[in-house]
């Protein structure tokens, strides 16, 4: 098509026409072209009602990857101003803008160095460097979620929740329950269940965890780093699901009590180091330059003071990620954050005291130059 114009196609061009977010609304548009092949969904009245759904503009680069079930009929029904639903997705879109400002681009800023000069840097600096890059990469991912299931709600559309605390998980089945959920829950219901699930015995139930977590890393890009991570991931999930404890912890941690137990915190613990561990090889820019990074880390020079460009400012960003940690432990039990956090002193009322105080600390903490999501790549 592009030569009837005169225009040659090379692989370079093709990187630069590739639209953003091809992926997910992909993936939509299956989820719906099989929901309808099996009968579980009527097809849309019309082309129109199809294109909204596959186009929704608040999701559409980044997710949640919405299912037709869920969002189609709503298109269907008229919809009203409610001023409690808006000022419910103002709040949402506020806790995603500072995840994605304060915490994830500033996160990146040293993520980038670290990981970029990797092999001037001691076993210490690396491990921050790492940490630095869990918290960007959660951040980023589900401040655009925030965003736009908060933009979505403005309009008077429901789109299913993507993240639910993961790094607050016990065990690595948890984690990938509420990690990126719509699509963990798709690889579950149109890859797992049809290759037979946890039917037909445990080595089958194993292949089939191992073929979804491979197809998740082919998902990400088509790089050697993100196959090992989701065969990594699965390599997690297999003592688990080889003792039937996959299910456990289905309910949040602490879910009665302000503080976890020591069992809690120890599981907690394991599950966050090694998702850490895990996210070395997604970030990591060919398998050669991850191992570089286990060597350097895991050697003498961990137990030396980090060292590198931009330190001081990295401990004031180090302090936010602690204070962005203790705002979601606080509102673990709801859909994000800010949903029913009060904040009173005195019998005085501080909510918006702390929503404007929101506000300064992105325009403060705000980067120099803009930093594209990350799973725009995707």
């Amino acid at each position: 098509m592009f030569r009837l114009f005169g225009q040659e196609i090379h692989a370079n061009t093709l990187n630069i026409i590739l639209p953003v977010g091809i992926s997910f609304y992909t993936f939509q548009s299956l989820s719906y072209t099989i929901d309808v092949y099996r009968r579980q969904l009527e097809p849309a009245k019309n082309l129109i009602d199809f294109l909204a759904f596959v186009s929704f503009f608040p999701q559409l680069v980044a997710g949640p990857i919405e299912r037709a079930t869920n969002l189609l009929p709503q298109f269907y029904v008229k919809r009203t101003f409610e001023y409690d639903k808006a000022a419910d997705g103002m709040r949402q879109i506020l806790w995603g803008l500072f995840k994605k400002i304060v915490i994830a681009d500033n996160c990146a800023i040293f993520a980038n160095l670290i990981f970029n000069n990797s092999s001037e840097y001691s076993g210490s600096t690396l491990l921050l460097g790492v940490l630095f890059f869990t918290f960007q990469i959660y951040c980023d991912f589900s401040g655009y979620s925030d965003i736009a299931i908060g933009t979505a709600r403005l309009f008077g559309f429901n789109l299913m929740r993507n993240f639910a605390y993961p790094y607050f998980s016990r065990d690595i089945a948890e984690f990938w329950r509420r990690w990126h959920i719509s699509l963990s829950t798709w690889f579950r219901d149109y890859l797992y269940i049809p290759l037979g699930g946890s039917r037909g015995g445990k080595w089958k139930s194993i292949r089939n965890t191992f073929i979804i977590f491979i197809a998740s890393g082919f998902w990400h890009g088509a790089n050697w780093t993100f196959i090992v991570w989701g065969a990594l991931n699965a390599m997690y999930f297999l003592p688990l699901q080889l003792t039937n404890n996959n299910r456990k912890n289905l309910n949040i941690v602490a879910q009665e009590k302000k503080f976890p137990s020591l069992r809690e915190l120890c599981g907690m613990a394991i599950t966050f180091s090694l998702t850490v561990f895990a996210w070395i090889f997604f970030r990591a820019e060919s398998i050669t330059h991850a191992i570089q990074i286990i060597s350097s880390m895991f050697s003498l020079s961990l137990f030396s003071i980090p060292c590198f460009e931009g330190r001081n400012k990295a401990y004031v960003i180090i302090l936010l990620v602690f204070v962005f940690i203790l705002l979601e432990w606080i509102g673990r039990r709801d859909e994000y954050a800010l949903e029913k956090i009060r904040i009173r002193i005195f019998q005085i009322d501080l909510q918006w005291v702390f929503y404007v105080l929101l506000i300064f600390m992105i325009s403060v903490f705000m980067p120099v130059s803009a930093t594209s999501f990350i799973y725009f790549q995707f």
